[in-house]
């Protein structure tokens, strides 16, 4: 995973009553700088919701598994991970 991911899902996605599962994707190297952990809400799946994770020039994907991806994304926005 990438620097600061497992801790972030941990303690802020994990603890979520309505997040059943999370699976970490592919991950990639970008062109971004910067060490400061980026995670934003991609789009919904059959099974809940992908979300895209950037630290430093890594970028991986985050699949979470969930009823309720509306409740995720309203999550992520009060989250200061912009």
């Amino acid at each position: 995973m990438i620097k600061g991911l497992g801790r972030f899902l941990e303690e802020k996605i994990s603890t979520l009553n309505f997040v059943d599962g999370i699976l970490p994707g592919e991950i990639k190297v970008g062109n971004s700088t910067g060490e400061q952990l980026i995670v934003k809400f991609k789009y919904n799946t059959l099974s809940g919701a992908k979300l895209i994770a950037r630290s430093g020039s890594s970028i991986q994907e985050v699949f979470v598994v969930t009823r309720f991806p509306e409740k995720l994304q309203e999550r992520l926005g009060e989250l200061d991970t912009k």
